[in-house]
């Protein structure tokens, strides 16, 4: 049993999965929470007398309220609870620092970030295992285990499962410099195989790779989607597959937050182990990939796998777009009381912060097309506007707000007699990092080469958001580096030689997200996090309208 990208989802996210019908259309289902994803767990394990329960990464940070304020402690002692045997790391693991993730591990309660450990009850640590073959610490050794071998059976029926756990080599550029300072991240592939020799040594008739990295899949052929489904594959997990030992029997993946099952035609596809099987369960224990592996110990070989991701079905919930309710088309996973028992005690710690109204809002406020969108839509142009407003006292003129940064939709609520009201713990969804407000100087030519790095051809793409009175046109069917036709500061030109001061994140002002080219900035000011300017810009109306205009636009 597989999951990925669970990022602390101790409650229903309110979030669906998108699956066919009983009249074969698409409709939502209603899924996620840590209480149901046990419950869905327990009932897959029960039928198997031989099991395993893996994460691809992200199991921690950028997490639900509940979580996150008290450093993910819960979280992991959800994934204690539900039976996690391994967890790869993955880039958000690394979101407070590597000396704290060894803390999640290894238990207690030092305080190592600026959070009060230990709030609720004495940290135990995690009971299962995290694994990080391609990430060396500064003894030149792995700061977790690279690989893990687990038994199954007696006598000659006895069987070895060989696990390598790893994230995607470009952690460092998702991270904030400070955060993984001292550590190297090796190419995944060398370290895949590497621990394939050695699990193999060691006598394992299976590999199983656990890897932060991923694919998205293109619109189906028939237009119906299907979290099984694995149409028009394409990603960044792709050239890593090719270059895998053929030992390897299964990838479980993570990182795009998509859900497919797929198969990787190897070279010389006659040769044995036939197609490589990857998948991944989308993200916030939406889903469960259960997977079969059938080995012939005589053989000392995988002769079957099979897999299919199952929706953890919980309740339905009013979304931006209306109601999402309960289907018979799929299993209804009642939560598990150990698991929501234990869950409640945080969420009921962390209510009275998250529950105070700090402003109203016009309408709702949300990134581009979907929650993955590279664009960040009238969410991101509200977040620039208020980081520039907090901003100003150190001069700055423009806000620039990463999309990828932006981790939930801002929903005020609907109903009276407190309609439009916004909370704490909504504005905390949204930027889950606590990053400091960065204002730095930045030439003219300096800024539009930040944007062209947002549009070239070097990783996931990303139109950085603008603020009030900052705006500017691409045109993508021009080469990278060129695609930026016109940017514009309260309706005039920018002037390539003239220095504006510039305001982001702290998390992009070390070069995050890949836009490297914000390290050039000079003469950087630290202001507030971005969770407390936002908090501010909210209340400081009575009502917040919501940004209305496109500040950044196609050419023509």
């Amino acid at each position: 049993m597989a999951i990925n990208d669970f990022h602390g989802a101790l409650e229903p996210p309110k979030a669906s999965v998108s699956a066919p019908g009983s009249n074969g259309a698409t409709i939502a289902v209603p899924a996620g929470g840590a209480a149901c994803l046990a419950s869905a767990l327990r009932q897959i394990r029960a039928a198997h007398r031989y099991h395993l329960t893996v994460s691809a990464g992200d199991l921690t940070s950028a997490s639900q309220f509940a979580s996150s304020i008290y450093l993910d402690e819960p979280s992991v002692g959800v994934a204690n609870r539900i039976g996690i045997d391994f967890n790869a790391v993955g880039n958000h693991e690394f979101d407070r620092g590597w000396h704290e993730l060894q803390r999640l591990q290894h238990g207690g309660c030092a305080k190592l970030t600026s959070a009060e450990p230990c709030r609720i009850e004495r940290f135990p640590g995690a009971k299962f295992t995290y694994l990080a073959a391609n990430v060396f610490g500064p003894d030149g050794q792995t700061i977790f285990p690279a690989t893990a071998l687990r038994s199954f059976g007696r006598g000659r029926r006895k069987v070895a499962v060989g696990v390598i756990g790893l994230t995607l080599r470009g952690t460092s550029d998702l991270v904030s410099p400070d955060r993984v300072a001292g550590l190297r991240f090796t190419d995944e592939a060398e370290a895949i195989n590497a621990g394939v020799t050695s699990l193999k040594a060691q006598g394992a008739q299976a590999v199983v790779v656990l890897i932060h990295q991923g694919i998205r899949t293109g619109p189906s052929s028939g237009g119906v989607q299907d979290p099984s489904g694995c149409d028009k594959p394409a990603g960044d997990l792709q050239p890593v597959l090719a270059k895998l030992d053929r030992r390897v029997d299964l990838v479980v993946s993570g990182h795009t937050h998509w859900a497919y099952v797929c198969e990787f035609a190897r070279a010389n596809e006659g040769g044995a182990g036939g197609p490589l099987m990857f998948t991944s369960a989308g993200l916030y224990g939406k889903l469960v990939t259960d997977v079969t592996l059938a080995i012939d110990p005589d053989a000392g070989r995988v002769v079957s796998r099979k897999a299919h991701n199952v929706i953890v079905q919980s309740e339905a919930y009013t979304g931006s777009n209306g109601p999402v309710a309960l289907t018979e088309a799929y299993p209804r996973f009642a939560p598990a009381p150990d698991v929501a028992g234990y869950v409640a005690q945080y969420v009921a710690g962390a209510k009275a912060t998250s529950a105070q109204v700090i402003g109203h809002l016009s309408g709702p406020a949300t990134k581009g097309p979907n929650a993955e969108s590279a664009q960040g839509g009238v969410l991101g142009h509200l977040i620039a506007d208020s980081q520039l407003a907090a901003s100003r006292g150190a001069g700055a003129e423009i806000a620039l707000m990463n999309p990828f940064g932006i981790r939930a939709p801002l929903v005020p609520k609907a109903a009276t007699p407190n309609a439009g009201a916004v909370t704490f713990g909504d504005v905390f969804q949204v930027q889950p990092f606590s990053n400091r407000l960065t204002t730095l100087s930045l030439s003219g030519a300096e800024l539009k080469s930040v944007l062209e790095q947002g549009l070239d051809d070097s990783g996931p793409k990303q139109w950085l958001s603008p603020s009030e009175g900052f705006g500017f046109r691409y045109d993508m069917a021009r080469a990278a580096g060129d695609r930026i036709t016109a940017i514009t500061l309260n309706g005039q030109p920018i002037d390539p030689a003239r220095r504006y001061r510039v305001t982001v994140n702290s998390f992009l002002a070390l070069g995050g997200d890949g836009f490297s080219l914000f390290t050039k900035g000079t003469d950087a000011v630290l202001g507030m996090t971005d969770v407390e300017a936002l908090e501010a810009w909210i209340k400081a109306v009575p009502l917040r309208s919501v940004p209305a205009e496109m500040r950044e636009q196609p050419t023509g």
